[in-house]
Order: structure tokens, then C-alpha cells, then sequence
């Protein structure tokens, strides 16, 4: 038992039984536990398996492989559509997780033999996201913004490809790409 994830889960307010009984799941199955991005995350040899997430609307066991994983009863949920990897069982009620305990725990253990097969996620590259007309332009006529896009670490080059390709008008495109300039030249991310 890790006392981080003790403190957090005496803290917690919302599914705090839910949790709980993830928890218990996810010990049970022979998982190390320990506390990751604020929450509980259970791994095998080291490597991350799954984690607990509580929401607004749902609690979910999120497996950091899921893509991987067979998905035999089909309750495995992709967050958005770019995420590649991970997939959640989500939970709205501590029934839902106690009648489907014997599932949970079968994903689980299907999730453990993909880390001991060592099995790998073919994510997709940076230069296979869509770049959209109005940043090129923006590249092209720009150099220093070019040099500065180009120097930013893959994941934040993604952050920006996708927030510029989620507009739908160019207008808004155009002004998201305006507004974002001075970070990417000052080498800043999306989000930081």
C-alpha cells in the first residue's frame, strides 16, 4: 500500500468508494502501486499499466496500452479522438464495478501479459498530423517561426498542429495561429 495513494483517497470526494474498490482490484492482480500525475497508478516491473481517474460524470481505470488490449466485452472508451494509446472502463456507481469485477480484473490481467510480452505502441509521428494550410503559409512566410516551430519537442509540436486543426473556419485558424506566434517563438508550448 502507497501512502500517497492513502492520502488521496482520504481526500478524495467524488467516487471515493469507487476508487476504493479499483484499488483493491488492481492489488489483487499483483500490480506494484504507486502515485503518478496525482493519482493512483498501478505498473508491473515498472512499467505503467493502468491508473485511476475520477471525472465529473465517471470514474474510470484507465490502461495506459488499452489500444493493445483484445476488448472481449467492448467496454473499453478512447478519451478523444487523439489519443493512441490509452483506453478507460468507465464507472458511474459502485455496482457497476462490483458486478464486473471478474471482467476488470481479466482486462487487468490481459493488460499484464502485453507488458510481459513487451509489446509496443506504433504511435503515430509528428509529421503525420495534419498541417494546416493557414500555418504553412505562416511557416513559409516566416522563418524565424519556422526555426522556432521546428526546435519545439514533438509533443508540443502536436499540441499546436491539433488546437490550429480543430477550428473549422480559416478565420479562426488564422487567429488561433496569430495568437499562438509569440509562444512558439519563445520556444513555449501550448500549454505552458
Amino acid at each position: 500500500m502507497n501512502e500517497k495513494v492513502e492520502q488521496f483517497l482520504a481526500k478524495t470526494k467524488k467516487w471515493p468508494d469507487e476508487m476504493k474498490l479499483l484499488r483493491n482490484i488492481c492489488n489483487d492482480c499483483g500490480l506494484t502501486e504507486d502515485f503518478k500525475w496525482m493519482h493512483p497508478c498501478y505498473t508491473y516491473n515498472g512499467n505503467n499499466v493502468v491508473i485511476i481517474h475520477g471525472f465529473k460524470d465517471y470514474c474510470a481505470l484507465l490502461f495506459h496500452k488499452g489500444v493493445l488490449l483484445g476488448d472481449s466485452e467492448k467496454l473499453l472508451v478512447q478519451q478523444t479522438e487523439n489519443v493512441q494509446a490509452a483506453r478507460q472502463l468507465r464507472f458511474t456507481n459502485l455496482s457497476q464495478i462490483q458486478e464486473l469485477e471478474a471482467t476488470i480484473k481479466a482486462y487487468v490481467f490481459e493488460a499484464i501479459e502485453v507488458e510481459k510480452a513487451g509489446l509496443k505502441i506504433a504511435m503515430k509521428k509528428t509529421a503525420e498530423f495534419e498541417m494546416p494550410e493557414e500555418f504553412q503559409n505562416a511557416l513559409d512566410k516566416n522563418s524565424a517561426l519556422k526555426a522556432a516551430f521546428e526546435s519545439l519537442t514533438p509533443g508540443r509540436q502536436r499540441g499546436y498542429l491539433l488546437f490550429f486543426s480543430k477550428a473549422k473556419q480559416a478565420k479562426t485558424r488564422e487567429a488561433r495561429i496569430e495568437k499562438c506566434t509569440a509562444d512558439i517563438l519563445a520556444g513555449k508550448g501550448l500549454n505552458d
